[in-house]
């Protein structure tokens, strides 16, 4: 009760970055701000007998995972261990706080309100910006990050040089991109926001696994004004999908239908209506010099695979690939293994077979229908966030944490009406996690060899 208004303004900072439009509030640590609110409600919470000491499933793999990412660096590089550890510290703290703070399901549906509400908002400023003019953006330093800021010219897709004309701002450098609601613009005409959120890939991902928060809304209520929230909903996030020209991103939104519908209709229907409503975005979603992002892509998956083959035990470091190349890996299995080794990829890799798991597990239960739409909506979620994670670095992205988290909610909120509902994580558990990272990688390293050439 007293955690959740901390874990909104969390939630509301991470996603939205008020701090942005608002310059005088970057000296306002907001993010730590909201996550000291969020775990002081939680204590109240427990002195009140509000929540419960009952730790979720993936707790003792997130603290593990923390552990070793500092072990690697201590290893690989010791003179950065207070910075990395700090940067960590943030998304494991969000995880934690979501997954803990709040244990009902009234508690849960307000929270994923929040998310979807939020979500929507951030498609309809993707859509207005994808369908906006190009403006002239000067390029400009503000609070040690590059930032554009449009003056007002118009300016032709492609076309940088009326930028530099006689009204330009003497030795200015300028790009020429879409002119987007609240200080937006594009990155090569692809639609992106703020923040974690400024790569349009990770922004088509973040709307993406929010959809089935829609349905599960729908499920719980049936009503007109509900099925106009999914309509617009799916409408708004396919089109902004189109916009980002995600291609990561649009293989998430059609899993999310495709896992809500098949759960919820069956396999054949399921995949008719999901396919239905996904055959626009697969067909026109794909963008020009797909290629050479391709082959990009392919390069730094290869040399990922080559760092893990270096070193499988400690890995180059926790948030050291970059010293290696000068991409990211562009895929989250791939990222944890050449970082962490082959012990820091089992670590993650279990936390999100744990976070699928636990809605798996309740809808294997017979347990209400409030636990089963909640299931339903966060498997699918987890499942796009599965696929995404393959085609970007996403391994300690808030959003990822942060839908972790949803999973230990749902887990708790179970677990309160029905306390004989555990889901554990055992040998077997993690034979099987450790059977598909080798299979992951094998694979990985036949098709980026294959493809580049060996």
């Amino acid at each position: 009760m007293f955690a959740l208004p901390g874990l909104l303004a969390l939630i509301f900072v991470d996603y939205v970055r008020p701090q942005e439009y608002f310059p005088f509030l970057y000296a306002v640590p907001l993010l730590h701000i909201a996550t000291g609110l969020a775990v002081l409600g939680f204590v109240l919470d427990l002195r009140l007998g509000l929540s419960r000491r009952d730790p979720a499933p993936h707790l003792v793999l997130a603290v593990l995972l923390f552990l070793w990412c500092l072990v690697t660096v201590m290893v690989r590089a010791p003179d950065q261990l207070g910075m990395r550890a700090q940067s960590l510290l943030v998304p494991i703290a969000i995880y934690a706080a979501v997954a803990h703070g709040i244990q009902s399901f009234r508690s849960l549906q307000v929270l994923c309100a929040l998310l979807l509400v939020i979500c929507l908002g951030l498609a309809a400023i993707g859509v207005h910006q994808g369908l906006a003019s190009y403006g002239c953006h000067r390029i400009a330093a503000r609070a040690g990050q590059i930032v554009y800021l449009y003056d007002g010219r118009p300016c032709d897709e492609g076309n940088r040089a009326v930028c530099d004309d006689d009204t330009a701002e003497p030795g200015a450098d300028y790009v020429c991109e879409k002119v987007g609601l609240l200080g937006t613009q594009s990155d090569h005409g692809r639609v992106r926001y703020r923040g974690t959120l400024q790569d349009p890939n990770e922004l088509s991902l973040a709307l993406g696994i929010a959809v089935p928060f829609a349905f599960a809304f729908l499920d719980r209520r049936r009503s007109p004004a509900r099925a106009v929230v999914v309509a617009l909903t799916v409408a708004a996030v396919g089109l902004c999908a189109y916009f980002t020209q995600s291609r990561g991103g649009q293989l998430v939104f059609v899993t999310v239908l495709g896992i809500y519908f098949v759960r919820r209709l069956g396999v054949k229907r399921g995949l008719a209506i999901g396919a239905l409503l996904a055959l626009p975005l697969l067909f026109f979603g794909g963008r020009e010099g797909g290629e050479v992002s391709t082959l990009e892509r392919l390069e730094c998956w290869w040399v990922g695979l080559h760092l893990i083959l270096r070193s499988p035990g400690f890995g180059v470091g926790f948030a050291q690939f970059n010293e290696h190349h000068y991409l990211t890996a562009h895929n989250s299995f791939i990222l944890s293994a050449a970082e962490l080794g082959l012990p820091g990829m089992l670590l993650w890799t279990s936390i999100v077979y744990l976070a699928m798991k636990i809605p798996i597990q309740a809808l294997r239960a017979h347990l209400p229908p409030v636990s089963r739409s909640w299931a339903i909506a966060l498997l699918a979620s987890t499942a796009g966030l599965a696929v995404g994670s393959f085609f970007l670095s996403y391994s300690y992205k808030d959003v990822l944490w942060i839908y972790v988290g949803l999973t230990g909610v749902l887990y708790h909120a179970i677990r309160r009406h029905e306390p004989g509902f555990k889901v554990g994580f055992g040998v077997r558990d993690l034979g099987v996690v450790a059977a598909v990272d080798g299979a992951l990688l094998f694979a990985l390293i036949g098709y980026t060899g294959a493809k580049l050439g060996w």
